[in-house]
């Protein structure tokens, strides 16, 4: 069985991130760009499927030419291969069309499952492995905080409130890992000199079916038109209690229609 993992390079988010005074977006040409720290643990919960079932992952990633970067990572770990979905054509790309992008690529690998992180830590949209659940037409499965693999059965533990619920579905399927799920692996030295030697496949967006040439409503963009600084908190009010304290609150609670 195949297990297409998803990996993003994303700005370093331990340093300061800056916006481009061209386009609004966030600056990426230039700045230390990493692994996004939550797909660390899709990799790893990936890879620990592939080591139950004697399944292989395929490492897939959609971006600029140093994307690649982070699918040697994820093979390090003990990918066995990996795709890079590159056109400069989808800078810019908003979330369902990075999501198009991304089902076209799981489809060309023929995995019969997705792992992937909740959420960006450079985006936070959310939205990016649900979309690409519809798209496919697979179930999805999401916030696991433990995931297992029974025969063609994935079952999930989701945390809730009141603990937790167990979710499970048939493959093929797309799953959402949380942080707490397990503890990723460092890329040891053999594995990423061995990563090397595994195959890498860049394909663009004509490769993929999808050219804008064809189909102009298969890929789209966001435009940042203007971006302001949030306003500055006013202080708030101070009372000194001297006896009518209470009565104060009170009638400010009122004020503000809370009470």
């Amino acid at each position: 069985m195949k297990i297409a993992v998803f990996v993003k390079q994303i700005p370093d988010p331990s340093g300061a991130g800056a916006l481009d005074p061209a386009t609004h977006r966030l600056k990426r040409a230039g700045v230390e760009v990493v692994l996004d720290p939550g797909d660390a643990y899709g990799v790893e919960a990936g890879l620990q499927l592939a080591d139950s079932t004697g399944g292989e992952v395929v490492a897939i990633s959609m971006g600029g030419e140093r994307a690649v970067d982070v699918i040697r990572k994820a093979m390090a770990m003990g990918a066995g291969s990996g795709l890079h979905l590159c056109d400069e054509r989808l800078a810019g790309a908003d979330a369902l069309t990075t999501a198009r992008v991304l089902a076209a690529g799981v489809a060309h690998t023929g995995a019969e499952m997705v792992v992937a992180c909740t959420e960006s830590t450079d985006g936070y949209t959310g939205v990016v492995p649900a979309a690409v659940a519809e798209l496919l037409g697979w179930p999805s499965l999401t916030f696991a905080k433990q995931l297992e693999l029974n025969g063609r059965t994935a079952r999930i533990q989701r945390q809730t409130p009141a603990g937790h619920d167990l979710v499970e579905a048939e493959l093929p399927c797309v799953v959402t890992v949380t942080g707490g799920i397990n503890e990723p692996r460092y890329p040891t030295l053999k594995g990423i000199m061995g990563s090397k030697a595994k195959p890498l496949e860049t394909l663009d967006l004509a490769a993929l079916g999808l050219d804008p040439g064809r189909a102009e409503e298969e890929i789209g963009h966001q435009r940042v038109v203007a971006v302001e600084a949030a306003p500055q908190r006013q202080a708030g009010r101070v009372v000194e209690d001297d006896g009518s304290a209470a009565q104060l609150i009170a009638d400010y609670l009122a004020e503000l229609k809370v009470i």
